[in-house]
């Protein structure tokens, strides 16, 4: 398992790739414990995993050296995995929202060509999930906790056609009908 840094400092957007998983490193803080002797350091990293075909987990881990605090933190996000429904496989299915704490974002569906506009929490969480085109903005707090945990609720939110029509004892092509005559309605209503 080879690590490759990009360039930025303390190990930022740090990728590995497992058997079928992408990591990607969001953040490491280094702490002091003043004891007896001077100071003891320890590291709490930020890790960021999916199979860029829809699932995605975060977790975080803390220990006296960073590639054990980044161990950790690729285990824990492993377990707590979602599945985001992605449409087409490359974009969202609607706008939503998500918050923690103070932590706000917005994300919005993208055409294609559009790329992942978003800054680097949000950005690692939607290239490791896999999408290609979304706008994100990030409208509360900068701390990456936050942020990455305000993505998640955001994407726990994302429903696609087929669960709508599921829960509305409804056919996904009755629901996806909807959805084209509203845009046809909001093409014409702007012209």
């Amino acid at each position: 398992m080879a690590r490759e840094p990009r360039g930025k400092s303390r190990g930022r957007g740090r990728d590995e790739q497992d058997s079928e998983f992408t990591d990607k490193l969001v953040g490491i803080n280094r702490v002091a414990k003043v004891v007896k002797g001077g100071r003891r350091f320890g590291f709490a990293a930020l890790v960021v995993v999916g199979d860029q075909k829809g699932r995605v987990g975060f977790g975080k881990g803390k220990a006296r050296e960073v590639p054990e605090a980044i161990r950790k933190a690729t285990d824990e996000a492993k377990k707590r995995m979602i599945r985001v429904p992605l449409r087409d496989g490359r974009t969202l299915h609607h706008d939503v929202r998500g918050r923690h704490g103070a932590g706000k974002v917005l994300l919005r569906a993208a055409p294609p060509g559009t790329g992942i506009i978003a800054g680097g929490p949000m950005r690692a969480v939607f290239e490791t999930v896999g999408m290609q085109d979304v706008v994100a903005k990030s409208l509360g707090s900068s701390n990456p906790y936050n942020m990455v945990r305000a993505t998640f609720d955001a994407l726990k939110k994302e429903c696609s056609p087929r669960m709508v029509a599921n829960r509305r004892g409804m056919k996904t092509s009755e629901i996806a009908a909807r959805r084209r005559d509203a845009s046809e309605m909001s093409e014409n209503k702007g012209s």
